[in-house]
């Protein structure tokens, strides 16, 4: 049966790393996905735990009775530019440490690149890809990717192709909701092609940009390249939810031990709990049909 887990991220300025777990039971979740926080994995840095703080992070985790099902970090393994890479390939290498130390056997990520140079941030994907994918084999862990709006690579169809082209069942893909339409809006047609190489969904709710002739969002000054999107509750904006789940329900994924659904609504810290809660319940819903 599918697993269904929180992301932290809205509780990051209220609590420790250490409470997340406590956080998490409390809020009626069984599972955990950490993501990046400065103290543990921050954005584009060299991870700040040392074993020590991961041990301590585990026993938390089993003393409430959460499973930390993966990592989330993010580190600029597509950029263009040599320096920022080799520093991400750098900073890679420590955080797979800590997911075999943790016991996680997934890692969910994004690609980091720039839509700008997209050709230079493929080339620089495959140059981390050579040397941290057989680390990843070799440990046994799953690495899916998010094509993240403003990414070298958008279209969810595209991001797949390139994965699929690293022939390597170790990597998957990461369906987050919320990126819907900028992936071209097409999960009952892109959830199947990718198959068991599905790793895990998001759940948050996002407005359609392109509505009303990409009237939708009105942005200074004008045609600026700049990308939006929401983390909303679930129903709070355009999302096909019963097409989603109503795939995800054809293809096996609901089915499946290994598949993890995670909640990660951004747009309503100051109601977190009850945001929290709410979603778990929508979540579970949805998968009842």
């Amino acid at each position: 049966m599918v697993k269904i887990a929180l992301d932290p991220t809205p509780f990051h300025a209220t609590h420790g790393l250490l409470d997340f777990p406590d956080v998490t039971a409390r809020l009626g979740y069984e599972y955990l996905q950490l993501t990046p926080h400065p103290d543990f994995t921050p954005f584009f840095r060299y991870p700040r735990a040392d074993d020590d703080l991961a041990a301590r992070l585990k026993k938390a985790a089993a003393s409430a009775g959460v499973r930390i099902t993966s990592l989330l970090p993010v580190q600029r393994i597509s950029w263009p530019d040599e320096p920022q890479r080799e520093a991400a390939v750098r900073n890679y290498k420590r955080i797979i440490q800590l997911a075999v130390q943790l016991d996680v056997p997934v890692i969910n990520t994004e690609f980091s690149g720039r839509p700008e140079r997209s050709e230079d941030s493929e080339a620089g994907f495959l140059r981390s890809v050579e040397e941290l994918l057989p680390v990843i084999e070799r440990e046994g862990l799953r690495w899916s990717f998010d094509p993240h709006p403003d990414d070298f690579v958008e279209d969810g169809l595209d991001a797949w192709r390139i994965l699929r082209g690293l022939n390597s069942p170790a990597v998957g893909f990461v369906y987050v909701a919320s990126h819907t339409f900028h992936y071209g809006d097409r999960a009952a047609t892109l959830i199947p092609e990718i198959g068991g190489r599905l790793g895990a969904v998001y759940t948050a709710d996002t407005f359609d940009h392109r509505r009303s002739h990409n009237l939708r969002y009105i942005t200074n000054p004008p045609g600026t390249p700049a990308r939006v999107h929401q983390h909303l509750k679930i129903g709070d904006g355009d999302v096909d939810w019963a097409q989603l789940f109503g795939t995800l329900r054809s293809t096996g994924f609901l089915d499946r031990e290994d598949a993890l659904i995670v909640s990660n609504v951004f747009a309503e810290d100051e109601t977190a709990d009850e945001t929290s809660r709410y979603q778990l319940r929508k979540i579970q819903e949805l998968i009842e049909g």
